[in-house]
């Protein structure tokens, strides 16, 4: 097992082939979006390359795609795979490469002949990327997705999840019949580009994820009074945006006293109404992303972004409110799955570190109820949902092999 290696050049054509769908010329993105039209030609591009593949195809009720290699047991089985949905204006690389490499290494394996003690699947997760609000895909493969959930999911749009679903002839309740158990699961690997500049700065070929970090997505609003820009004291304002200013630069002192060197927050998003050059801001609702591999320093974060905001709406004569909008908790990778994954890049001489992944991924649902662990490869300067994602063919191909390597000695 330990001569096989991927082909490359079918990588390579099955990552271009696939970037085909959804590509707009007008700036150079893909546009992949979960359950919509596009995703949905990618989802049947994938079940007919499985097909090609001599593999067994498979599609679950939250519309997730598997592709199977039978082992002498069928259950557990060893998983494999990423996404194909993209972010709007999306890269080439981002959960497809997870997914394209996991079929070539089943390709390999299926090709020589070997008998393999455990089963394999390939699974393509549905909206990874967070259209209608999370990891819907892996949500319904864990048994994490809920009856509520599942009924209240919209996209920023206002689309409902069930909608889109019914629009492409999905019964949306059969998603909450995708779960498999966890006795079921032996394993989960994952291979992703890092989205972050280390292993492009220090020169290396894969990067083995020790942990995933957690996370907590708000939609926040503070309520001041709208009135005449000219006509109203700057002491009379109860100016909404004011608030927002003032919190933005609480965030650096918030992340410096609660957090760790992990942590991050970003407020991405913001809306001022009415909008108008010539009116104080009566209200602003804006967003805000925190993160930390922590869960104790993830509430410690919350408390004190809390505590901020009351204390800036109370000076400054506002109203607010706080909605949790997502969260995922963070996750250690399965020290075996590592340490298979650290000897057999050491056998292949590969160029590689333990690192942290700063993204929610796939995998960190996964690993809540199975051993889970990661590969990355170098993002060129660090690039990642954008039509300049790059990620050299060396590299992947180096990470391939580690996940051919590993799937060997995993399935046995």
């Amino acid at each position: 097992m330990s001569d096989l290696s991927v082909d490359i050049e079918r990588i390579k054509k099955d990552i271009l082939d696939l970037a085909k769908i959804g590509y707009e010329e007008r700036d150079r993105g893909i546009y992949r979006q979960a359950f919509s039209d596009r995703d949905m030609e990618a989802k049947h591009w994938l079940l007919h390359r499985i097909e090609e593949c001599d593999l067994t195809t498979g599609t679950d009720g939250a519309a997730n795609i598997s592709g199977i290699l039978e082992g002498k047991e069928d259950s557990p089985r060893v998983f494999v795979g990423s996404h194909i949905d993209t972010v709007p204006c999306a890269g080439m690389f981002d959960g497809t490469l997870g997914v394209v490499v996991g079929l070539e290494c089943l390709r390999v394996l299926r090709a020589s002949g070997l008998s393999l003690e455990k089963t394999i699947e390939l699974i393509a997760f549905s909206d990874e990327e967070g259209r209608f609000g999370g990891t819907f895909g892996s949500e319904a493969f864990t048994g994490l997705l809920t009856l509520e959930k599942l009924r209240s999911a919209s996209d920023l749009s206002g689309i409902p999840l069930q909608e889109a679903m019914l629009e492409h002839g999905l019964d949306p309740m059969k998603a909450l019949d995708a779960r498999r158990l966890p006795d079921e699961i032996d394993s989960y690997l994952e291979l992703h580009i890092e989205q972050g500049p280390v292993l492009d700065e220090q020169h290396l070929q894969v990067g083995i994820v020790e942990s995933i970090t957690g996370l907590q997505s708000w939609s926040l609003r503070f309520d001041g009074e709208a009135n005449h820009a000219g006509t109203t004291p700057m002491d009379y304002r109860k100016d909404a945006f004011m608030g927002l200013a003032d919190f933005a630069h609480e965030v650096p002192r918030i992340l410096e006293e609660n957090g760790g060197e992990n942590s991050r927050a970003t407020i991405g998003n913001a809306e001022i109404l009415p909008g108008a050059p010539n009116s104080v801001p009566g209200a602003v609702e804006f967003s805000l992303d925190f993160r930390d591999p922590s869960t104790e320093t993830l509430e410690q974060l919350s408390h004190a972004f809390q505590k901020a905001i009351a204390a800036i709406s109370r000076r400054r004569g506002l109203k607010f409110e706080i909605h949790l909008q997502g969260e995922i908790l963070p996750v250690e990778s399965d020290e075996r799955l590592t340490g298979i994954l650290k000897e057999e890049a050491e056998r292949l001489n590969l160029r590689h570190m333990t690192m942290l992944s700063g993204a929610a991924h796939d995998a960190q649902l996964v690993g809540r109820i199975a051993p889970m662990a990661m590969i990355f490869v170098p993002s060129r300067k660090g690039l990642s949902h954008s039509p300049d994602e790059w990620t050299p063919w060396e590299d992947i191909e180096a990470g391939a092999n580690l996940m051919l390597a590993a799937l060997c000695k995993l399935a046995g």
